[in-house]
């Protein structure tokens, strides 16, 4: 466990569970130790397949369609850990996939999708239909190693863009130099790891009152 997530839980006690709130479990996952298949070859595939390499640009993806756009080829043409497979979708194509997204803008396929997904135990994602979801793609911030996805529990991704524009605007380029100065402290820290954690906390806590 993170010296992040230890200092978030220490200071930061759960607040209680709101009936209309935003209940999400944001996590962040090493694509490159996982599948990927993403059904749909056009628009939609093409910017789910943007934005999942554009995180993670050694994800391992398999696309699945029965027209795969040529954006979408000279994409996979760069990227030689995605396996595309030009044909109608089957059921069996879910098999060893480990996150599953259906990126179609056809209601059936979307929904065939993702009950063969529930069905064998795997995670979707179907574009614009909350509904069928076991996760969202959040808009995504990043500067450098600080990385931060932005949720609206599905109900505006308008809003998450805007809000992420605002953060992209407020966060510093040098915010990745903070970062590494932050490493270089810690490591040097002595004591054990609740030590470490209080003088980390005591340390951001000042820069927060500059």
């Amino acid at each position: 466990m993170s010296d992040e997530i230890i200092s978030d839980t220490v200071s930061f006690p759960s607040p209680p569970l709101q009936p209309d709130s935003n209940h999400l479990f944001p996590v962040f996952l090493k694509l490159e130790n996982l599948s990927l298949l993403i059904v749909g070859g056009g628009y939609v595939g093409m910017e789910k397949l943007r934005a999942v390499l554009q995180n993670s640009p050694g994800a391992n993806i398999r696309i699945v369609a029965t027209h795969i756009s040529d954006e979408i080829k000279v994409v996979v043409a760069e990227n030689k850990q995605v396996e595309l497979i030009e044909r109608p979708y089957q059921s069996t194509d879910i098999d060893g996939m480990d996150l599953i997204i259906a990126a179609v803008n056809d209601l059936a396929v979307s929904e065939q999708v993702s009950r063969d997904a529930k069905e064998k135990g795997k995670l979707v994602n179907a574009a614009d239909k909350p509904g069928l979801c076991d996760f969202y793609l959040g808009s995504v911030v990043q500067k450098g190693n600080l990385k931060i996805a932005i949720s609206t529990n599905g109900k505006s991704p308008t809003i998450a863009k805007r809000i992420k524009e605002v953060l992209i605007e407020t966060l510093p380029d040098e915010i990745d130099d903070l970062l590494d100065n932050m490493q270089k402290i810690r490591n040097k820290m002595s004591g054990d790891f609740t030590d470490k954690v209080k003088q980390l906390n005591e340390i951001t806590k000042r820069l927060s009152q500059e």
